[in-house]
């Protein structure tokens, strides 16, 4: 069973940066796709980027440029650096792993991961 603890959120004023952190725990040494999302206020979960053991990345185009993704696959680590945020990005954060590839379409389908953390706050202020 995968477990996923996120880290890091909080309040920041726009243009500001934070870095959120998933610690993932669980994992046999098999392929797994990692991934961020988040869910704003009243709307629904959307994906932000995903993360492909091999190193392949794929971002959301409302974050490309200004999100970064690390993973780190000895310490099962997926950290997000946050750079340039706007009020936009507020949103509760969530981590979420599948044991598979990551196909073009998990981005867009949160229901293609089954394991899931208990998300964090980021609010960023105008």
């Amino acid at each position: 069973q995968v477990q996923l603890v996120e880290s890091g959120g909080g309040s920041v004023r726009a243009g500001g940066s934070l870095r959120l952190s998933c610690a993932a725990s669980g994992f046999l040494d098999s392929n797994y796709c990692m991934a961020w999302f988040r869910q704003a206020p009243g709307k629904k979960r959307e994906g932000v980027a995903t993360s492909e053991r091999g190193g392949e990345i794929k971002y959301s185009d409302s974050v490309k440029g200004r999100f970064t993704i690390f993973r780190d696959n000895a310490k099962y680590t997926l950290d997000l650096q946050m750079d340039n945020l706007k009020p936009e990005d507020t949103a509760t954060y969530y981590c979420a792993a599948e044991r598979a590839s990551c196909y073009s379409w998990y981005l867009e389908e949160e229901q293609s991961f089954h394991s899931w953390g208990q998300g964090t706050p980021v609010t960023v202020s105008g």
